[in-house]
């Protein structure tokens, strides 16, 4: 059966996550994802990824995922909880994995680890990431936390994470590590590194999935992975039912779709008509 799960742009102006998450659980939604941007720099010199010509409101308003995420996680019981997406470039990899960790022993194993290597330059200029490493900075973060969260002593000695062994717990519920899905356009880096050390793939709109398929099961036969492991996820969607038996037929078994950010009185109409879709 195809799970739907959920992602909103939360802010401090809309619907709370709290009583989102609330809602959406009790409507049998199978995952809730949050995105993030630390602070946009007013300079804008980097276009709206979107397309438009101004970057929407909510972009500036984002709340910290995993604050907002673990609030969701103490009022919930099944809901999946993700970050959708984490900039991992941005954030240091220690403290991010001693985050991600609590969250997941917290909420009993229900973490999905949404991760992405950003599009805003200015941001990531901010957090001293360089555009063109960004992702190289990503493998290797992740890298060293897998390794803090598997191990009950690691260290990491790469080209931009190093640190010496050292003991990091709580550990997360789930062993070796939540699932780590990297969101992003298919080409052959993306799919080398979710074959190297990720979950899934989580296409942004979920244009193009089934073209690109063959390539990504390609690069996990390479990693002698077995491609059925992997998860892939379109996200952001906005549904339909031919939309989601098309998704179902190529063996999907999640889709993420995608709220206004806007107040409760405006995304409770939105949540009631996708909980038609729920088989």
């Amino acid at each position: 059966m195809l799970k739907l799960g959920l992602t909103m742009f939360a802010t401090d102006l809309s619907m709370s996550v709290v009583d989102l998450a609330r809602e959406a659980e009790a409507r049998g939604f199978h995952s809730l994802y949050l995105p993030e941007h630390t602070h946009i720099p007013t300079s804008r010199v980097t276009p709206p990824p979107t397309g438009e010509e101004v970057l929407a409101e909510e972009y500036k308003r984002t709340v910290d995922p995993f604050v907002a995420l673990g609030a969701a996680a103490a009022v919930t019981s099944s809901i999946r909880l993700g970050t959708g997406i984490c900039l991992v470039a941005q954030r240091d990899p220690i403290v991010l994995a001693k985050e991600v960790a609590t969250l997941d022993a917290l909420s009993g194993g229900r973490f999905v680890f949404g991760i992405g290597y950003g599009w805003n330059r200015e941001e990531m200029a901010s957090h001293g990431v360089e555009f063109r490493g960004r992702r190289d900075v990503v493998r290797e973060k992740v890298l060293a936390m897998q390794a803090l969260w598997a191990d009950d002593a690691a260290g990491y000695d790469g080209r931009h994470v190093r640190f010496e062994e050292s003991w990091s717990w709580p550990k997360p519920a789930q062993r070796p590590g939540p699932p780590v899905l990297i969101g992003g356009a298919p080409g052959p880096k993306l799919f080398a590194h979710i074959a190297e050390y990720a979950g899934g793939w989580m296409p942004i709109g979920g244009a193009g999935v089934k073209g690109a398929l063959p390539d990504l099961r390609r690069a996990a036969e390479q990693r002698g992975r077995n491609p059925d492991d992997l998860e892939v996820v379109p996200f952001g969607t906005l549904p339909d039912h031919d939309k989601l038996e098309y998704y179902a037929a190529l063996g999907i078994r999640e889709v993420v779709l995608r709220l206004p950010s806007a107040p409760a009185d405006e995304v409770l109409p939105v949540l009631d008509t996708f909980s038609t879709f729920i088989g």
